[in-house]
């Protein structure tokens, strides 16, 4: 799950990081506040890759989902790209799971052949 779920949350950093470049131009808001938001979005993508395992680190990652969406306030494309990476991060970690359960199964039976 880790490996689908990290590549989600780098595809999103540099989505990211482009619709921080479209705001600056399209809205009239301080290029100080996008890049802020922006920022703290990217480096959370960043920190959430290497917490995946971690008590709450999926949970995390959907609270990110919701803010990608919601960023579609400001640069309405992001509208589409959240729900896109929100789909993304739903079969990152449901496929994730299950490939997750079959190494484990497959770790069983190899064990149990060797003893």
């Amino acid at each position: 799950m880790r490996t689908l779920c990290a590549s989600t949350l780098i595809g999103e950093f540099f989505v990211i990081g482009f619709a921080g470049l479209v705001a600056v131009q399209l809205n009239d808001l301080p290029a100080a506040t996008v890049w802020t938001v922006s920022g703290i979005a990217m480096l959370l993508c960043v920190l959430l890759c290497g917490a995946l395992t971690r008590p709450g680190g999926v949970q995390l990652g959907w609270a990110l989902q919701i803010a990608l969406i919601a960023s579609g306030f400001v640069v309405p494309a992001m509208f589409f790209l959240g729900v896109v990476f929100a789909a993304l991060w739903w079969a990152s970690v449901h496929y994730g799971r299950k490939i997750d359960e079959a190494k484990a199964r497959w770790a069983a039976m190899a064990e149990a052949e060797a003893a």
